[in-house]
């Protein structure tokens, strides 16, 4: 599991982010001014990439934090077995199962030689979208 340090000032909103030991994608930034004590904070809001679950941080602006290095990965679906999805990643030819995804537009598209976009972090990994 692969990450870069930054510093949190630098952060935008749709980047990634570790939250709680967990990559995140940020939804909301907000700033408090410096103080008479301290320096600026920063109020930082993400939803989990693998759990959905929302997330917030708050820390000094000038900080350091974690940035999770994501994946994204071509796969090609090989068979459909119920709510799970075999598939055969298209540069290392691993075959694994993933659950099937909840979006009900990529659910459509999963069949037998459907190419697929999913991102990987460590053990986690989460279907995307569809190609073509």
């Amino acid at each position: 599991m692969e990450k870069r340090i930054i510093e949190l000032k630098t952060i935008k909103e749709g980047r990634y982010l570790m939250i709680d030991d967990a990559p995140c994608r940020v939804t909301k930034i907000s700033h408090s001014k410096p103080g008479k004590h301290g320096g600026a904070k920063l109020n930082i809001d993400g939803v989990g990439v693998f759990d959905g679950r929302k997330r917030s941080l708050m820390k000094p602006a000038g900080d350091k934090a974690e940035v999770p290095v994501i994946e994204k990965k071509i796969a090609q679906v090989l068979n459909v077995i119920g709510d799970a999805v075999q598939m055969m990643d298209m540069e290392s030819y691993e075959t694994f199962e993933m659950p099937m995804p909840d979006e009900a537009e990529i659910k459509d598209m999963m069949r037998e030689g459907q190419e697929i976009i999913y991102i990987e972090y460590g053990p986690d990994r989460k279907i995307m979208q569809a190609k073509g």
